[in-house]
């Protein structure tokens, strides 16, 4: 049952790819972990709007995880990159 609880709360991967997000909005359950993966050659950033969660600079093969325990939605954006922007909805 633990295994269970522990599978529900884990949470997708977010792609960076091609300097975007990918998924570039996802959906997930309140106590979820969402983990970014940069596979660019560049370096990203994950960056939150309101301040929740700041990532440092991604290398290739890098990968950020911030755990979302409260509903609401997330915007983020790669501070390196602006145009690059996502969003995270908790339920």
């Amino acid at each position: 049952r633990l295994a269970l609880t522990q599978a529900a709360e884990a949470g997708p991967e977010v792609a960076v790819s091609n300097f975007a997000f990918s998924p570039g909005s996802v959906t997930v359950a309140a106590g979820a972990t969402v983990t970014w993966v940069n596979h660019d050659e560049e370096p990203h950033t994950v960056v939150s709007a309101s301040g929740d969660f700041r990532s440092g600079a991604l290398d290739s093969a890098d990968k950020f995880s911030f755990r979302f325990d409260h509903p609401g939605t997330y915007k983020y954006v790669c501070s390196i990159h602006p145009h690059m922007t996502g969003t995270i909805v908790v339920k």
